[in-house]
């Protein structure tokens, strides 16, 4: 296919332009696509701080100062609430933190969550948890179909898309392709 030169600086402009506007998002989809695609191996949005504690309990029945006293050897003082799931357990909630206490056994387990720097962000922005966001990944979307396809007319001769970058087009589409059709024929 041969575009004339007028059109070939304008694809040439175009490709540059949008690919380094979108190149920051982009990093940014990459890196957390990678924490979201790791899920099973670590919580992306999270670290969760874990601590096993001695907590002397004798009494199972509970008042608001019995928990005040309670939250006060894990630092905490601000209770969103606390019940009893069975009569040796209890358990306190905080903002991004609970405790979890075995009565009988004297032991609590402190969970505190603090969220992951930049990642938890990025994490929100990937999965469209932010309001209003989804007509902004649809612009990045569109902007990412004319970065592609302009990219497959800026070179020429035996490098071109024609000659050249087709088979890497149909090579690219090939494992996509094959996880759809495994999924609609194997998975049902």
């Amino acid at each position: 296919m041969k575009i004339n030169r007028f059109w070939r600086k304008i694809i040439i402009d175009w490709h540059r332009d949008i690919g380094y506007f979108l190149s920051g998002l982009i990093i940014i989809y990459c890196l957390s696509g990678i924490a979201l695609n790791h899920v099973d191996d670590f919580n992306p949005d999270f670290i969760v701080h874990r601590d096993t504690i001695k907590i002397n309990i004798l009494a199972h029945n509970f008042k608001q100062e019995d928990i005040q006293k309670i939250s006060s050897v894990v630092g905490e003082n601000k209770i969103k609430v606390w019940d009893k799931p069975t009569k040796d357990q209890l358990k306190i909630y905080y903002d991004n933190a609970t405790l979890h206490i075995y009565i009988d056994q004297q032991i609590g387990v402190y969970e505190k969550l603090k969220k992951r720097p930049v990642i938890y962000h990025s994490n929100l922005i990937h999965r469209n948890s932010i309001k209003g966001w989804k007509w902004a990944a649809d612009v990045f979307s569109i902007f990412l179909i004319i970065l592609t396809m302009t990219g497959l007319f800026i070179l020429k001769g035996k490098y071109s898309f024609i000659k050249r970058g087709i088979w890497f087009v149909l090579a690219g589409a090939f494992p996509p392709i094959s996880a759809i059709l495994y999924f609609i024929y194997f998975q049902q």
